[in-house]
């Protein structure tokens, strides 16, 4: 197998299911008794138990390979649901056989699945050693293609005087090499991977692209429409805030176009049709208008994401894809981001990769911090976390909850006091100052027993009723797009305290700070804690990370990349150096075969 392969464990969260839990299989018409351990292991759930059997079931599979069939398309279901595009079986059969299972030999299995009736009707596909649902290899194949066909263009016509003027206007030579090389770069591409570290300017850059192209279409007297999006509401509102600011650097009319561009969550860019999840309004029989489109933290773009987006852009208008490759990757399936760096740099002459280095934001204890985790260096990390600067604390306990108190306290008490004075400015600006981000969604080390915590220890201060859902100084955070109101995951907000008496939700949105009656707002949670996940798109100028025990599987080096670098003055870790040393040890890895397609000048296997 390919070294670009990811390898992730069967079930990195499995858990023994009881005798009454819903998620055991108690029968499924010819599936193998193998099944049973596996399922009551928490390794396979039901629907990739029952998904097995039918299909198998239905392609009439001869009974000598029935039950290699069968686990290989369980196996791929629970792939998907892990976050993998497909499984690779070289990796899991030791792991199988600890639960009693002996399927055939990593090769001779392949094989088996190979020549099954399911891979000869195309709803199994095996290819590069992996197999795949068919659903998920057709993304994969149209995601690599479409970016090959984008790279096979013509380069788009630039008028070098404008280009070189413009540079010279917003990154002079001295100081600004690396966004300057990479704007001249982006000029000339239908298709651009803009990547870094946090702090390395790739929004400066961004803006600076975009005021150059300006500057190109205007000197053609020809208009220029351009698209702002990200994954989430509070990434895309980010990203149209420092375009915005940076717009300060184009004099006249560049200066007033940027400064009033929107910013769209991805979903309201392809627009959403209701009742389906997986298909949008703008596809390839109805393109996107827009001549330019940017879309930032792409990586949190899945695999089906990124496909709808290809389909929908037109061959001639320039995409900018933006992140940083070593944050977690989607919730969906796949790791497009990692997938587009790494693939390209293992031999593709078209690469349209960009990536900058140099740090500009962080001060040198959080970039020392963040680099020391990039390599996976143990040592270095706890280094940095142990040199006692100023803007890097650990907090070494296995007992969390005397550290955080005063932390927490002080946040909740500050953003509270701003929302009973009306002050709904102050305290959104209240809420930016700290987060406290955990690995876990539950348990005593998850971010809803935090969050249900902070509202005990208010109460307690306070007087206020801990039983209340709604109260002065409650931050909120959208869980899922209502479009309704149109108001979108990841957007934040507080609750306030109007002068009539009466409660209200106030979010910060890409549309700027949106009202609501607090009846209206259903899919919000209480932010006091958020997870990892949650937390991306984000910052706060002071973040509190709470590590897990060592055992956990969720507690990854990108996992405490990610948390760390949400801070942009300080950063405070609080758990023990055995946490510390498994999560720079264990990386969260996923079966994929984009990069393979994309370092063999890829797309047209398949």
């Amino acid at each position: 197998m390919s070294e670009s392969v990811s390898r992730p464990a069967l079930a990195p969260d499995a858990e023994p299911l009881g005798p009454w839990d819903r998620r055991r299989v108690l029968s499924v018409d010819g599936l193998p008794g193998g099944f049973g351990p596996l399922n009551e292991a928490g390794m396979l759930d039901p629907a990739a138990v029952h998904v097995a059997g039918r299909l198998v079931a239905l392609a009439g599979e001869p009974p000598e390979h029935r039950d290699a069939i069968a686990l290989a398309v369980a196996l791929a279901v629970r792939a998907v649901e892990q976050g993998s595009v497909c499984v690779d079986l070289s990796t899991i059969t030791g792991e199988l056989a600890e639960w009693g299972v002996s399927p055939p030999g990593p090769e001779d299995w392949l094989g088996v699945v190979a020549g099954s009736r399911l891979a000869e009707s195309g709803a199994v596909r095996v290819e590069h050693g992996l197999v795949y649902l068919d659903r998920y290899h057709r993304l994969e194949v149209q995601v690599a293609r479409d970016l090959t066909e984008r790279a096979a263009r013509p380069a788009p016509v630039i008028d070098e005087a404008v280009l070189a003027s413009g540079l010279d206007r917003v990154f002079p030579r001295q100081g600004y090499a690396e966004q300057r090389a990479a704007v001249d770069r982006a000029v000339r591409s239908w298709t651009t991977v803009l990547t870094g570290g946090p702090g390395t300017g790739k929004t400066t850059t961004v803006a600076g692209l975009l005021g150059v192209l300006l500057e190109l279409a205007d000197a053609e007297r020809r208009p220029l429409s351009i698209a702002l999006c990200a994954p989430t509401g509070k990434a895309a509102a980010r990203l149209a805030e420092s375009v915005h600011h940076e717009a300060g650097r184009w004099p006249g009319a560049a200066q007033e176009r940027l400064s009033g561009l929107p910013a769209l969550t991805l979903h309201r860019l392809l627009g959403v049709l209701p009742g389906n999840a997986t298909r949008y309004r703008h596809d390839r029989a109805n393109r996107l208008k827009y001549d330019v489109v940017v879309v930032d933290e792409t990586s949190m773009v899945d695999l089906l994401q990124m496909g709808r987006l290809l389909e929908a852009i037109r061959p001639d208008a320039r995409l900018v894809l933006v992140g940083d490759a070593d944050q977690l990757s989607s919730v969906g399936a796949g790791a497009v981001l990692s997938d587009l760096v790494r693939g390209y740099a293992s031999g593709s002459s078209a690469s349209p990769v960009v990536a900058l280095s140099t740090t500009h934001r962080f001060g040198a204890e959080i970039g020392g911090l963040a680099a020391a985790l990039r390599i996976g260096d143990a040592e270095a990390v706890l280094a940095a976390l142990r040199a006692g600067a100023d803007e890097v604390e650990f907090v070494e306990t296995d007992d969390p909850a005397a550290a955080l108190r005063p932390t927490l306290l002080r946040s909740a008490l500050a953003v509270r006091a701003h929302a009973l004075a009306g002050d709904v400015d102050g305290a959104l600006a209240a809420l930016h100052e700290h987060r406290l981000i955990c690995a876990h969604r539950d348990g005593p080390h998850g971010a809803g027993w935090w969050n249900r915590q902070v509202e005990s220890w208010l109460a307690e201060e306070t007087g206020h009723d801990p039983r209340t859902q709604w109260y002065a100084g409650r931050p909120l955070l959208v869980t899922r797009n209502d479009y309704a109101l149109n108001i979108y995951n990841g957007e934040v907000g507080v609750c306030v305290l109007g002068a009539d008496g009466t409660l209200r939700g106030h979010l910060g949105t890409a549309d700027g700070v949106r009202h609501f009656a607090t009846a209206r707002l259903t899919e919000v949670d209480t932010m006091h804690a958020l997870t990892v996940h949650k937390s991306q798109g984000s910052q706060a100028a002071e973040v509190t990370i709470l590590l897990p025990p060592e055992e956990s599987r969720l507690l990854t080096r990108e996992l405490l990349y990610t948390a760390v670098t949400r801070a942009e003055r300080k950063v405070r870790l609080i758990g023990t150096e055995a946490g510390v040393r498994a999560a720079v040890a264990r990386q969260a890895v996923r079966a994929t075969g984009l990069r393979q397609r994309l370092g063999r000048e890829g797309g047209q296997s398949g």
